[in-house]
């Protein structure tokens, strides 16, 4: 395969309001041997409306040459500005998740709490408290599956967000248990079918040469809401009162409100909107979001438009709020939900909830009895899985989603390894090494959190299909906080029983699930939402998706080549 440029094509291409970017256009030769060349201008088929015409190969090339014709909104722009707000706003339901997690880790060490409750830092009273958010995110399901595509991925944010706050609110002012208990259920309820709308809307209003980076932190958020928690309950807990635990709880509603202030600026969905009937306003949408020049004529908007036109049914399952058997239906559909299984089980139990929601008891357990020092570190480990999970952002469009969540669930298996020895009772013991312990409980997150933090959001949204998007996203979600249930209900029992040993049972399911991703995990770097269809359309989806990497990294080489000549012609 590759590519030239003939000028008479481009001229003979028929004129549009969008004709200044044909002077860019490159054209795709397939040669096969004995065969005549068939030279396809990509930038002209598109802007004739032949992009479902296209090969997956051809529409990749066009994509990325419209990318390099109109690059969208130039850096520091109003409206680049604009969208990374948006973005912001968006991304607060990922500090939700995280906030919550890692207060009660936090408020759990303190005795203030304790003593109001009557609680232990291990007992089963405990695992309640902290289950009970599980339940409420499971229960999240249903209106999850329902609300984005009857009402909007908006309104499902605001909705939600809403309830969590109720939430916080109740289990802040709580006077027993029974209202402790209340609140955080509808606290896990509002944040996981908030957490499910925000991944379909930012999947859907981002392009794919950047999805990887937006998606990334929108998960990556999370630690975000570690670092609030974490730090805000280390002053608190040196207080004697009752607020030292309230506080921390109530707030927890902060990254809430500011997401149920600003969603509803927000513009909706395109792709949501084209599926309910609104064309032009979607067009208007992916114009003013991805078009440098706002031309709805652009090559760009062009491809993104007609690929949403041929893979969106304005009467398909997306409209039926009780159907779900097309996520099921067919081999290609359930190998995408298959993904998307595997994601919540290694994204949950490669370990990280051991540390996530009982480090307190992992550092007591290490030799770290004070609950200020343990505050402390929780907080610095809130940092490093941030930095780790920006890392893991920041690579994700360039490594590649598989080579990432291969590379974290190697990191995981060896640091679930080395920490179940450092902290055996074999051998001499002595402070240095349980400090090694701790260090090593910090790089796993670090390095958890660099592959599987981003993923965690970015690919269950890649894989599924626009109609399966907000039920599958709200099925997985529902997979994840029964998964999540493991770890809220069976580590305390476990740490109690066996403590070191419990680090080796998660080793085990690492090297499963380092097994499981080589077999069965595509490559979804850089394709468009719409063009996934080809992949998992194929015999072999792990295959189709290296064919289609490695022609797209062929043709960015010939490509290369081919202006290199063209700059020498020039001189």
């Amino acid at each position: 395969m590759s590519y030239a440029r003939d000028d008479k094509d481009i001229a003979a291409a028929p004129m549009s309001p969008g004709s200044e970017y044909k002077a860019s256009a490159h054209h795709v030769e397939h040669l096969e041997e004995g065969q005549p060349d068939n030279k396809i201008d990509t930038v002209a088929a598109v802007m004739k409306g032949g992009v479902h015409d296209m090969t997956v190969e051809d529409r990749a090339t066009a994509l990325r040459l419209a990318h390099e014709a109109d690059p969208g909104p130039p850096l520091g722009s109003l409206r680049h500005i604009q969208f990374v707000f948006m973005i912001l706003v968006v991304c607060m339901c990922s500090g939700d998740n995280g906030f919550d997690g890692t207060v009660m880790s936090s408020i759990n060490s303190m005795t203030q709490y304790q003593h109001f409750f009557g609680l232990q830092a291990a007992s089963t009273s405990t695992s309640i408290v902290f289950g009970i958010y599980t339940v409420g995110s499971v229960c999240a399901f249903f209106p999850a599956s329902y609300l984005p595509d009857k009402i909007g991925r908006r309104w499902t944010m605001l909705i939600g967000n809403t309830v969590l706050i109720v939430g916080a609110f109740l289990a802040g002012f709580s006077k027993n248990m029974g209202m402790l208990i209340g609140g955080r259920f509808l606290t896990g309820l509002g944040c996981g079918t908030a957490n499910n709308a925000s991944k379909s809307y930012l999947s859907e209003i981002t392009s794919p040469n950047s999805r990887g980076r937006w998606m990334g932190l929108l998960n990556s958020f999370y630690y975000v809401g570690q670092i609030l928690a974490s730090g805000i309950s280390i002053p608190f807990g040196r207080t004697t009162s009752d607020w030292a635990w309230r506080s921390p709880i109530l707030l927890q509603s902060a990254p809430a409100i500011i997401n149920v202030a600003f969603v509803l600026l927000l513009p909706e969905s395109p792709r949501w909107l084209y599926s309910r009937g609104h064309k032009e306003r979607a067009v208007q949408i992916l114009t003013r979001l991805h078009s440098r020049d706002r031309d709805p004529h652009s090559p760009l908007i062009q491809i993104e438009i007609q690929e949403i036109e041929a893979n969106i049914s304005l009467s398909g399952a997306d409209k039926r709020f009780w159907d779900f058997r097309a996520l099921f239906r067919t081999a290609a559909a359930r190998y995408r939900f298959g993904l998307c299984a595997i994601t919540s089980c290694w994204g949950q139990l490669s370990g990280n909830g051991l540390i996530t929601y009982f480090l307190p008891i992992l550092l007591q357990q290490a030799g770290i009895t004070s609950p200020d020092r343990q505050r402390v570190l929780n907080f610095v480990n809130s940092i490093t899985s941030m930095i780790g999970a920006l890392t893991g952002t920041c690579l994700v469009d360039h490594v590649g989603r598989r080579k990432l969540m291969l590379f974290a669930s190697v990191c995981c298996m060896c640091g679930m390894a080395i920490v179940a020895g450092l902290l055996s009772p074999a051998g001499p013991q002595s402070t240095m090494r349980a400090n090694a312990g701790i260090s090593f409980i910090f790089l796993f997150m670090v390095f958890f959190s660099s592959g599987w933090t981003p993923l965690q959001a970015l690919y269950p949204a890649e894989v599924l299909a626009f109609e399966n998007r907000a039920k599958g996203l709200a099925l997985q979600g529902w997979v994840t906080s029964a998964v999540s249930c493991i770890n809220t209900f069976g580590l305390p029992p476990a740490l109690k029983a066996i403590t070191w040993k419990t680090y080796l049972i998660f080793m085990c399911w690492d090297v499963v699930g380092i097994i499981v991703i080589y077999l069965f995990v595509v490559e979804t770097k850089r394709l468009s939402l719409e063009d996934m269809d080809s992949v998992f359309e194929a015999k072999n989806p792990k295959k189709r998706s290296f064919e289609l990497a490695r022609a797209a990294k062929e043709r960015a080489a010939i490509e290369d080549q081919q202006r290199r000549g063209e700059a020498r012609a020039e001189l």
